[in-house]
């Protein structure tokens, strides 16, 4: 046992930090949602380009049972092999699965140089799937070793999420190497997340071979019309989240929750047009770009992974808030659970190479806060006018360094469809 737990050791000195982003190739709480459905190799290499320029090493491919899937994971293979981009398999355990499907697609790309190892074999993940029993995991993965096809399992069992299951999980799933806790965002409360839950499975497979994931989640929010929709409190999660994972946690792999889940408005790729959401989604995802959540990721993952916040050299705000105030009205949709605990309320994240003041204005209501060197997050509250957009600036020894206006009005009328997903935009100088 002794020399084992060197041997886990040493293989988790040896694999360095990586930053995966999640991938929805289906989405299967939408059923007329077809993520990668249209997507051909050009598609697949314009979302790896532009998730490897902020230094995301790969994606973790979200997959339902759905033979589309197949021919377009072809087609992602071929764009990551030509970037030197790492793919792993997320298989969506909520659909219905049979275990030589699963293991025919693990099989297909298995010596691919884009496949991702960890400690030289296949790493594999899911969403929930324990269900499925352990006796289906074991089977799962002896069948892919009698093709001499070794994996890592580190799946995320959703219904894992108290920390007082945390020693269980090993026990009931001898099978797993490691554990991702795809738990990023609250839980039907109006408070911070807190570590308790990535801190109690990270010690419990700490003695496993195999990576402890942590994600890390701008927002949550979906409205299909029916009693699932929510929104949870997220109003700073994208900085609070990431400071978790940079100095509490410091888990093996983080994975970002989501690359293009547009329906829970978690996203943080552009929306692409070829992407067909249903009926609903449209409603609420249209017109609200994410793209500026990047540059933060930006500057985390790269303190991720070095250890050390880095020097910034260009001053940046990004900013974000919803287009509608919590108690409005709307014609069509549905509240969603948990509508009392956001904010009112415009955010801002200022990334400043040197001590500035940040100004946030709506309406009648303005806020000046003090910022860097570094990161701050700062905030100014919905005016009581109706159709006001916000104005942000960077001021420095009295000048204005650089300013600019949102590009989505707040409305206090006129709403037609429930809406928490929120406008992301950015200054820099």
């Amino acid at each position: 046992m002794f020399l084992f737990l060197i041997y886990v050791a040493l293989a988790r000195v040896t694999n360095a930090q990586h930053v995966f982003a999640h991938f929805m190739a289906s989405l299967l709480d939408s059923p007329a949602a077809q993520h990668s459905y249209s997507y051909a190799e050009s598609d697949w290499t314009n979302e790896m380009t532009t998730a490897q320029n902020i230094g995301i090493d790969g994606f973790a491919l979200n997959i339902g049972a759905n033979d589309y899937e197949v021919d377009r994971i072809v087609d992602a293979y071929a764009a990551a092999e030509s970037l030197g981009f790492k793919l792993f398999y997320s298989f969506d355990m909520t659909d219905t699965w049979k275990q030589s499907d699963m293991v025919n697609i693990v099989a297909n790309h298995s010596s691919s140089p884009s496949t991702f190892l960890w400690n030289n074999t296949i790493l594999v993940s899911t969403y929930s799937g324990e269900s499925y029993g352990e006796d289906f995991w074991a089977g799962f993965k002896s069948a892919l070793q009698s093709q001499g096809i070794h994996i890592t399992l580190a799946p995320a069992f959703t219904t894992y999420r108290d920390p007082s299951s945390a020693a269980s999980l090993v026990s009931t799933f001898p099978s797993i190497d490691g554990f991702f806790n795809w738990w990023s965002w609250p839980a039907d409360v109006g408070a911070n997340l807190t570590t308790a839950t990535d801190l109690a499975y990270q010690a419990a497979v700490s003695s496993l071979s195999g990576p402890y994931i942590m994600s890390v989640s701008p927002w949550q929010f979906k409205n299909f019309g029916g009693a699932s929709d929510w929104v949870q409190y997220s109003d700073t999660l994208w900085n609070y989240r990431w400071q978790q994972a940079v100095n509490d946690v410091k888990p093996d792999i983080v994975e970002i929750i989501s690359w293009n889940d547009y329906a829970e408005s978690h996203y943080i790729g552009d929306i692409n047009p070829k992407v067909y959401l249903g009926t609903q989604a449209p409603l609420y995802v249209d017109g609200f770009i994410h793209a500026a959540w990047r540059d933060v990721a930006q500057y985390y993952i790269s303190w991720f992974k070095t250890g050390s916040a880095p020097i910034i050299t260009k001053d940046e705000v990004v900013f974000w808030y919803r287009a509608w105030p919590k108690a409005i009205k709307c014609s069509t949709g549905t509240l969603p659970r948990n509508a009392a605990y956001p904010e009112d309320a415009v955010f801002a994240l200022a990334m400043l190479k040197d001590t500035a003041t940040i100004t946030l204005a709506i309406g009648s209501n303005t806020v000046n806060f003090t910022a860097g060197p570094g990161v701050t997050m700062g905030s100014v509250s919905f005016a009581p006018e109706d159709s006001q957009v916000p104005y942000i600036a960077i001021s420095r020894n009295g000048a204005t360094v650089a300013d600019t206006h949102g590009s989505m009005y707040v409305n206090h009328s006129g709403c037609t469809y429930y809406n928490f997903n929120p406008f992301v935009g950015s200054i820099a100088e």
